[in-house]
């Protein structure tokens, strides 16, 4: 286990989470964040975080957006709850459809972990056609197998990996661009 991947596992593994997470759409393209997971390995999914408590879903959310992106956002529809379980990590996350409303696009922190230990590489607008680019094992199982941006929309419930839900939902919501 390298540095990275120690400090991620005692920081946010062996325990269950609740994370909030915001889709943002602009120019179709989604606003992602590749995150380095250890020395060899990095992960993409859209900015979001864990829930502190006494705050509400919608105040979480507006916290990490910024913190990871320098985005001002509304928090909009709830798209989906999808369980993480890989472990050391195991999260219950909560997506949301967001809309930036201010604030200049920049590389953020995360204040949960040191300043020589961040982990947010980098930030980009990509394209569904960027995302197909990046292999499954880099990026968050609910893009896997996007076709589309509008897509997203038709998330609605529960999706466990496990129990290949989203695999079945995904298919039934394909939109062919004929």
């Amino acid at each position: 286990m390298d540095k990275i991947e120690k400090e991620i596992d005692e920081k946010f593994g062996k325990r269950l989470r609740l994370r909030v997470n915001g889709v943002l759409v602009q120019d179709d393209k989604i606003l992602m964040i590749k995150h380095k997971m250890s020395d060899q390995r990095n992960f993409w999914n859209v900015p979001g975080g864990g829930m502190d408590y006494g705050s509400d879903s919608v105040e979480n959310l507006k916290r990490e957006f910024l913190e990871e992106t320098g985005l001002e956002i509304s928090v909009n529809d709830l798209l989906c709850v999808h369980e993480f379980l890989k472990p050391p990590l195991h999260a219950v996350e909560l997506y949301f459809e967001v809309g930036k409303v201010g604030g200049e696009l920049k590389i953020g922190a995360d204040p949960e972990l040191a300043e020589n230990s961040q982990i947010i590489a980098e930030l980009a607008f990509l394209s569904v056609e960027d995302l197909a680019k990046i292999g499954n094992d880099e990026k968050h199982r609910l893009f896997w197998e996007l076709n589309s941006f509008e897509q997203i929309r038709k998330w609605k419930g529960y999706f466990n990996c496990a129990n290949k839900r989203i695999k079945q939902h995904l298919e039934q919501n394909t939109i062919n661009p004929s």
